[in-house]
């Protein structure tokens, strides 16, 4: 199976243009990476299982609607924006980080496959005062401190069938973390949707903030 039909295996119903970008991420990001480390050398290989498809998974626990604005926090490289851009091009994605050569890789890719919807901002978290629909995230803190710095930027008035809100990509052992978690919180195991080993202990968790 060619590595980007590991994604038109779980979601079939893609147009044209988003499997042409979706396979032009393998370029692009190998060659990024080989510049400015936003993905381990040893974990490249495995682009579209550990990072897009896995960035993928939040669309199997909400479906924006368009019009929907949503900010990737700790976005490193472009994930989990860069790929729901893709999935939902009508849908806008502000991709933030601290590290400034992250976010240039993740805008270098955004403007190479011509994403529309993507604008890109490198400052910390706190820095970022706009207000979105959704904050999603990969694993960058625990939820309770994440959910202290997004709390600013969740707007009130909603749009999609879940409450705005939270929506993280973690792995392991969460309970600990989510029991300290006073805002209602729904966890979904990937290993529902995708086949792959590597998602037996990943979860998607949502956190309604409004």
């Amino acid at each position: 199976m060619d590595m980007a039909d590991i994604i038109q295996n779980y979601f079939p119903d893609l147009t044209d243009t988003q499997k042409e970008q979706f396979a032009a991420l393998w370029d692009l990001y190998t060659y990024w990476n080989s510049k400015i480390n936003v993905i381990s050398r040893k974990d490249i290989g495995n682009l579209y299982e550990h990072h897009i498809l896995h960035s993928l998974g939040i669309a199997k626990v909400i479906h924006f609607r368009p019009g929907t604005e949503v900010m990737d926090l700790g976005t490193g490289g472009g994930f989990p924006g860069i790929p729901l851009a893709i999935l939902f091009p009508e849908v806008s994605f502000h991709l933030v980080d601290s590290i400034g050569k992250k976010v240039k890789v993740a805008t270098e890719v955004a403007n190479a496959i011509e994403l529309k919807n993507v604008t890109a901002r490198h400052c910390r978290a706190e820095e970022e005062k706009r207000m979105f629909d959704f904050v999603v995230s990969r694993a960058v803190m625990p939820l309770p401190d994440l959910i202290k710095i997004v709390r600013k930027n969740i707007k009130k008035e909603e749009s999609n069938a879940l409450p705005n809100g939270l929506i993280c990509l973690k792995g392991g052992e969460l309970q600990h973390e989510i029991q300290s978690v006073r805002h209602q919180v729904m966890v979904t195991n990937l290993k529902d949707f995708f086949k792959e080993e590597y998602f037996e202990t990943k979860k998607v968790i949502y956190v309604c903030i409004n």
